[in-house]
């Protein structure tokens, strides 16, 4: 997606490699020294990543968070995860299977995928299977219960990952899916440059 590099320096914070029954806090913890808070900066996360960025609200001081296909908190994951902290079937699951489930259900979870089917695969081959079935783990076990109503939350309402019946979002685009930031980037990036221009209270 595009977003106007000569008024914003952007820098990706790249995924690491999950510790052994890691909580998401911990994870957040150790993935934040790729940050330099001593300047104002705002966090931008998509999925997994915008649950971080959450985490990283409680002991970083950003200007602005957003949160594109994301959860904010714990009480808007969907049902089957929050099912299993107490039950927690996934860890009877092999790392191996877990990889391979990803590539028959993201199809059926969410078709257009199809619309970079190229960029999807590439992605899902480059995890490791221990990777996913820690951040698995995580996002199960992710004990953060407040929802902080500062952050700037976009959401689709065609998400079957993480539906929008359990989503507070600020904006919600018309027949968005979980991949949207791939398939709907045009639409996004006014949203989002509007935001880290103006503020999420704009």
């Amino acid at each position: 997606m595009k977003i106007d590099t000569t008024a914003f320096d952007t820098a990706h914070v790249h995924f690491i490699a999950p510790l052994p029954k890691e909580s998401m806090n911990a994870y957040a913890i150790r993935m934040s020294s790729q940050i330099d808070s001593t300047q104002p900066f705002s966090l931008l996360g998509v999925s997994l990543g915008g649950m971080i960025s959450a985490e990283m609200m409680t002991f970083l001081d950003p200007e602005n968070v957003i949160l594109i296909s994301s959860a904010a908190c714990r009480k808007e994951l969907p049902l089957r995860y929050r099912f299993q902290r107490s039950i927690p079937l996934y860890a009877l699951v092999p790392s191996g299977l877990i990889k391979r489930g990803a590539f028959i259900l993201q199809p059926i979870l969410e078709p257009d995928r199809k619309k970079h089917k190229s960029t999807f695969v590439a992605m899902l081959k480059a995890k490791d299977k221990k990777f996913l079935k820690r951040t698995v783990r995580m996002i199960i076990r992710w004990d953060h219960e407040y929802c902080d109503g500062s952050l700037y939350h976009i959401h689709g309402d065609n998400d079957h990952t993480l539906p929008i019946k359990h989503i507070d979002a600020d904006v919600i685009l018309e027949n968005g899916s979980h991949m949207m930031m791939l398939t709907r980037a045009n639409e996004l990036s006014p949203l989002i440059e509007n935001v880290l221009k103006n503020g999420s209270n704009q």
